[in-house]
């Protein structure tokens, strides 16, 4: 039905409380329809406290004055906000973010107030350590933290001060005795009804020890306490908790200190993991069952907040994917939970259905939330029983009768329900005894648990029944803590149950008792595989492909999350927004090397293994393997150079971007890495001036390049916690080993020119600029095509490549077992076709200029084939047989095997092909 467009009609249908202050005479239409004829703003709040001063009387103290006035303040602002509301001029956001408004800045009038008054006694309170004035750091939690104040709300605070110390007055007393007196000034400004009613209810419970614990704390105490004390339900708490007031102190000549990064230090440890942390599912259920058992006990199953799906389910829904989730994705860490749901969608982690359902969900209720508290002012979530206040409910809410909108809201409430099961109670029998437990428990005899395990289809069930026995009473079993003991326990028959349903049962539960050794520190991961058993089935399944793809699992467990959604983990890459998001994490860490370089290789880990994934399942052949990994080599890379640029020269903002370039050669340059490949780079700087200081930059160039190039290196390949990023290799760079680690271009060229030798050009057929300056990448590669051009005596490369080759062969030689053969560097092997096209590059690119590109083995050999310097029919057939050995040395590897024992049979006929090639264009061997 269509709402009343008079404001004060609309209001005054609906709301007892506006009827009873027309009826006294605090309002009418006119006055009514002027206060909601525009958005409450703050500058029409701070113009109301700003009054307060000289009081409504001349004979009123401040302190009464400003206290009247924030009351009568709050009052125009919510009967503004009830007819815009009620009349249709203002949505949701405009309510919630009004009250939010008002509650930010009556605290920050009471804040100066409280302050104003306790100077004139006992002067400013001064940080033992810093020595600086010290605020009082007034935290919203709650919806007053998530700016989604509803019109009735309470809000709750916890009050926090940076340092410990004492004032400095006539009558001295420590800082916290000074902030306690503080807080309950606050307290009473706000929360004490008089005559004029209240501003806010103000709860402090949600404080370190609640009621029992002190009004004000320290943060350092802050810190104390969430590490011996706090609860998960806390963790929940301070998802939405930030800075909404603090005490005015002057700022100091060094600029503001930053007390609110001190406040996010201490916090946010505490609510997000830096890993992804399941075990929160676990403590969100726990928590909800607590809501619905105290909502049963006290009849509230019509509650709108707390019943089954009301407006808390819907907040937890979003909550939970915080706190799994939040310490490695920033964008999660938002306070507003249609922000939340939004960032859910936009990672996929929710579907967009599901997301439509719950914005529209939590928008009827949070609507439907201020229409019940505008009846009476009162801050209640019941659905009305009087039928005439339900009539008045229903048409506030657009519809002629209860009957069809409690329908409508049963239906709502019932969509939301169902979702909140579906994330909160992924697995139904997660706390079930499963009926394997007997196998990890110890229950049955040695020959009954192998008797078990043979009818399950395990082949080896005598050896498996051993492994669990031994893994059961292993050392690092008992020294997990009960909980994980307990996770472990529900874990282990699963898997037993998922590796027995595969082809091969036996090395599948091997792989994955593996990675639930590794994992079994972490509670989390053994969460994650007991409340989603699809991701536990699509591990088992991984496993039992590839030992090398479980082995990378076992290595980096955080990876684990990326089997949940099946459709991100076979999505194509998104390159431009990958570096973009990367770039924003890494943005948020500025300052942080350690957790930089943790990023990184985070961000590697996981590309890689979704690369891996499709790998397996066939979607990428394996040309397409071979792109992306270089693809994802070159963004590290190029985000690797910048950040170290940025640590180099920190704090000078004269700096300009640094003319230096990576080159890559080997796999990297010729785009053929593979999964276990290290990276053969080189570095090389501009050498163009460009002042720096007053110091000409020939002076400190070199010395500044070489920081930089070491630094670089330092970061692809130290050790962290998160792994290695990449091993490198920089022997290629002029000189190799003894050669600068980073010399200028002009010198590159001089050496390429000069004093290469034929095996150093060799290796610029596959090389390519990855990183760096572009004009620079221009530089280089217009001089790998003049190298590559040069006219050389062709018989006397022949010879040079010949030994070249005989010489790497003797140097790799290697014991091998019987029919066995070594698919890289054999006869007839990897390194065989690529000298074939090195020497056909050299030799022949000065008259076929298509030769020098960087397009790979198998298109050069075509180009060459096409050009006349091969017979094609030799050429086609190494080609396809360079093809199927890479797959073969690719497949291999996945499997477990070493590519250099690999059975000859299957793959003569293919180093016959190559042979053949090389006998036509090398000659002998």
């Amino acid at each position: 039905m269509t709402m009343p467009a008079d404001a004060f009609d609309a209001a005054t249908a609906h709301s007892r409380f506006v009827s009873r202050l027309a009826a006294a005479g605090f309002t009418d239409r006119e006055r009514f329809n002027a206060l909601a004829a525009e958005p409450f703003t703050r500058e029409r709040m701070r113009a109301a406290l700003q009054q307060a001063g000289s009081g409504p009387a001349p004979a009123m103290a401040a302190p009464l004055a400003l206290a009247v006035r924030m009351r009568l303040l709050r009052r125009d602002c919510l009967l503004a906000l009830i007819g815009r509301d009620l009349s249709g001029r203002a949505d949701l956001s405009e309510v919630t973010r009004t009250m939010t408004a008002l509650a930010e800045e009556t605290l920050a009038a009471a804040c100066i107030e409280a302050t104003r008054e306790l100077q004139s006694i006992y002067g400013d309170p001064v940080g033992e350590d810093s020595g600086r004035l010290q605020p009082l750091l007034v935290v919203g939690m709650g919806k007053l933290g998530g700016a989604e104040l509803n019109v009735s709300s309470d809000i709750d605070l916890v009050f926090v001060y940076p340092e410990e110390g004492e004032t400095r007055g006539a009558r001295s007393i420590s800082n916290h005795e000074y902030f306690v007196r503080c807080g309950r000034r606050i307290i009473a400004l706000i929360n004490e009804a008089t005559g004029d009613g209240f501003v806010f209810r103000v709860d402090m419970r949600l404080r370190p020890y609640g009621d029992s614990g002190p009004l004000a704390c320290s943060i350092a105490m802050l810190e104390e306490y969430f590490i011996a004390q706090g609860r998960e339900w806390e963790r929940y708490a301070w998802i939405k908790g930030r800075i909404v007031a603090r005490t005015p102190v002057p700022v100091p000549a060094g600029g503001a200190p930053g007390y609110e990064a001190a406040l996010t230090g201490t916090v946010q440890p505490f609510v997000f993991r830096r890993h992804l942390d399941f075990s929160a599912i676990a403590s969100m259920r726990e928590l909800s069952d607590q809501i619905r058992r105290e909502v049963r006990r006290r009849d509230m199953l019509d509650n709108i907040k707390l019943g089954a799906g009301g407006i808390r389910q819907i907040e937890f829904v979003a909550q939970v994917f915080q706190l799994i989730r939040g310490g490695r994705d920033l964008a999660l860490r938002s306070r507003p939970t249609l922000d939340v749901l939004d960032a859910l969608q936009t990672r996929s982690i929710l579907d967009p259905g599901v997301v439509a359902q719950l914005r529209r969900s939590y928008d009827m209720l949070r609507r439907l939330e201020h229409r019940l508290q505008y009846l009476d002012d009162a801050q209640t979530h019941a659905l009305p029983q009087s039928e005439d206040d339900r009539l008045r409910v229903a048409r506030s809410m657009g519809c002629d009768d209860w009957t069809s909108f409690a329908a409508a809201l049963d239906a709502l409430r019932e969509a939301v329900a169902v979702v909140f099961e579906q994330v909160c109670a992924i697995s139904p029998a997660a706390g079930a005894e499963h009926p394997l437990s007997s196998l990890w428990q110890d229950d049955l005899q040695p020959t009954e648990a192998a008797a078990t395990l043979a009818t399950m289809g395990y082949r080896e069930p005598d050896r498996l029944a051993e492994r669990l026995r031994e893994l059961r009473g292993s050392a690092r079993v008992k020294r997990m803590a009960s909980s994980s003991q307990s996770r472990l326990a529900q874990l282990i028959p699963r898997a037993l149950e998922v590796a027995a349903a595969l082809s091969d049962p036996d090395a599948a539960i091997a792989r994955l008792l593996d990675i639930v050794v590794s994992i079994g520190r972490r509670e989390s991961y053994l969460a994650l595989l007991i409340e989603y058993p699809p991701v536990l089935q699509r591990l088992g399944e991984l496993a039992a492909a590839s030992p090398w793809a479980s082995g990378y699992l076992a290595q980096h467990p955080i990876l684990l999350d990326e089997l949940i959604d099946a459709r991100t983990l076979h999505a194509p890459p998104d390159w431009p927004r990958l570096l973009e998001d990367l770039r924003a994490h890494l943005d948020s860490t500025t300052g942080n090397v350690e957790r930089q370089l943790d990023i990184l290789r985070h961000f590697k880990h996981t590309q890689v293994f979704r690369i891996v994934a499709q790998d397996l399942a066939g979607d990428l052949v394996l040309e397409m393997v071979s792109d992306r990994l270089s693809e994802l080599a070159d963004v590290v890379l190029v985000e690797a150079l910048d950040r170290c640029w940025r640590h180099l020269n920190e704090g000078r903002a004269d700096l300009p971007s640094p003319r230096f370039g990576i080159i890559g050669y080997g796999k990297l340059g010729g785009k053929e890495l593979g999964y276990g490949s290290d990276l053969d780079i080189a570095f090389v700087y501009d050498e163009a001036p460009v002042a720096a200081g007053g110091t000409p930059a020939e002076a400190v160039a070199p010395e500044r390049q070489a920081r930089l190039a070491l630094r670089l290196n330092s970061w692809l390949t130290s050790m962290t916690s998160a792994g290695v990023l990449y091993p490198t290799d920089l022997r290629l760079r002029p000189d190799g080993d003894s050669g600068l680690l980073a010399p200028s271009m002009a010198a590159f060229e001089q050496y390429q020119r000069e004093k290469a030798w034929v095996w150093e050009h060799q290796a610029l057929t596959r090389a390519r600029f990855v990183a760096g300056d572009p004009a620079l990448g221009a530089r280089f590669e217009q001089l790998r095509i003049e190298i590559l051009r040069q006219p050389r005596d062709i018989e006397r490369l022949r010879v040079d490549i010949r030994d070249m080759r005989r010489r790497m062969r003797e140097s790799k030689r290697a014991a091998r077992d019987a029919g066995t053969f070594d698919i890289k560097q054999g006869p007839g092997g990897l390194v065989d076709l690529e000298f074939i096209v090195q020497f056909l590059v050299l030799a022949h690119a000065a008259r076929v200029p298509g030769l020098t590109g960087n397009v790979g083995n198998i298109a050069l050999l075509q180009v060459a084939a096409a050009g006349g310097l091969v017979d094609p029919e030799l050429a086609s057939a190494a080609q396809g047989a360079y093809r199927t050995l890479r797959r073969t040395q690719h497949a291999l590897q996945l499997a477990g095997h070493d590519p250099a024992n690999a059975p000859l049979d299957g793959l003569a006929a293919h180093t016959v092909a190559i042979d053949a090639l090389w006998q036509s264009v090398i000659g002998e061997r």
